[in-house]
């Protein structure tokens, strides 16, 4: 690493103050610290933390915890394509290889265009290159159907940035997660692209192969919305995740790899995800009581391991900006994106998944939470003041 080291040393007085290229240090700034640990040091006499990891190596261990979804997403994407066309005996090398042909563009487009709004906005305010998008290039194609044209992803993306987090002050002071606000953006802006059995598998043609008419390429949610119970996956395998679904959210086991790292890792709350999960058996459970409909039917188990609700609750749920900051606000912010989930499921039958509008509802409720979270202790705590007693009465 010396003579890298070496070379961005003597590339460095170009992009400082005064340099050819001093407008765009953000961006050489970005690239230098990601590669190496920066040197600075704290000039303010103000309180400030001390710790041997930064934003972006905090940003990176969450990317690494994502790659289990990332990696089967790819091979479901290829198992979901060649079961659609009624191709047989294919082998997971090639469920993978075909995947990975149709999933990496997705990833480039969505850290092309992110990362390119974020260094214009950088180099117009003149700060540093925010570290946040790390995250959000990678879990915006994670949450997408396969088919979403690529210019669509790009505009979803650079409308996240823009007005999910620089409108707000850039990374830290956004109130929504921009993933979800690149998803929602898609969702209301072009609906026919994001809902319906076809944009969820790749049919495209291979080899003169036609695709098999009596195929359905709808979601278990889907299904289970049409009254299709027949159709639903089981248990297992909806935890498996080989199923119809969003790139990256449908393997329950996946999401709790990626989950067993952020705990370990101390960057995940415990608190939201396991309140979210609570949240969400309570209420599928209180549903099961009625049982109305085929999505009141479902065991609450079942519908934890169903679309996107793990993913959400792990990856999306946990953003340390738009989640609610107190420890008890965790508990209540968590379960009540875990029941408003189920809620949305069940009653919204045109939008049987329901988990990225009740995290961005629970985004915008957050500073609220933690508003009367604080208040309580307060007024808890002024409970136990005594009063001084005058010695002179």
């Amino acid at each position: 690493m010396k003579p890298l080291r070496k070379l961005l040393n003597s590339l460095k007085p170009n992009f400082e103050k005064g340099g050819k290229l001093e407008k765009f240090y953000p961006a050489f700034d970005a690239f230098e610290t990601f590669l190496f640990v920066p040197d600075h040091t704290t000039k303010s006499k103000g309180t400030h933390v001390r710790d041997a990891i930064d934003l972006k190596r905090t940003m990176i261990l969450v990317v690494i915890s994502l790659i289990p979804c990332l990696l089967f997403g790819m091979w479901n994407v290829g198992y979901q394509h060649y079961l659609a066309l009624g191709i047989e005996n294919v082998s997971h090398f090639d469920n993978f290889i075909f995947g990975a042909i149709k999933v990496l563009p997705l990833v480039v487009v969505s850290y092309g265009a992110g990362l390119t709004t974020e260094f214009i906005f950088a180099i117009i305010r003149k700060h540093t290159i925010s570290e946040g998008f790390l995250v959000s290039g990678i879990l915006i194609p994670l949450t997408m159907p396969i088919d979403v044209p690529l210019w669509m992803l790009a505009v979803a993306t650079i409308f996240a940035v823009i007005i999910g987090k620089e409108v707000f002050g850039g990374t830290g002071m956004n109130i929504l997660n921009p993933a979800l606000t690149a998803r929602a953006f898609l969702f209301f802006a072009y609906p026919t692209k994001m809902s319906g059995n076809e944009v969820w598998i790749n049919t495209s043609t291979e080899k003169g192969q036609a695709v098999v008419d009596a195929y359905s390429g709808a979601t278990p949610l889907g299904e289970a919305a049409a009254g299709h119970a027949d159709k639903i996956p089981s248990i297992m395998e909806s935890f498996i995740g080989a199923i119809p679904g969003s790139v990256g959210e449908t393997s329950t086991i996946a999401c709790l790899i990626g989950a067993a790292i952020l705990l370990y890792t101390g960057i995940g709350s415990w608190r939201i995800m396991s309140s979210v999960f609570v949240g969400g058996y309570i209420m599928a459970l209180l549903f099961n009581v009625f049982g109305l409909n085929t999505l009141m039917q479902i065991t609450p188990l079942h519908h934890l391991a169903l679309g996107g609700f793990a993913f959400g609750a792990i990856f999306m749920a946990t953003d340390p900006v738009s989640a609610t900051q107190t420890n008890t606000g965790k508990y209540i912010y968590g379960f009540l994106i875990g029941m408003f989930a189920i809620l949305f499921r069940v009653f919204n039958p045109a939008y049987p998944e329901g988990m990225m509008l009740s995290i961005l509802f629970m985004n915008v409720m957050a500073p609220l939470i933690d508003h009367y979270v604080v208040a309580a202790n307060i007024k808890r705590r002024l409970k136990r003041v005594k009063p001084i007693q005058n010695p002179n009465e």
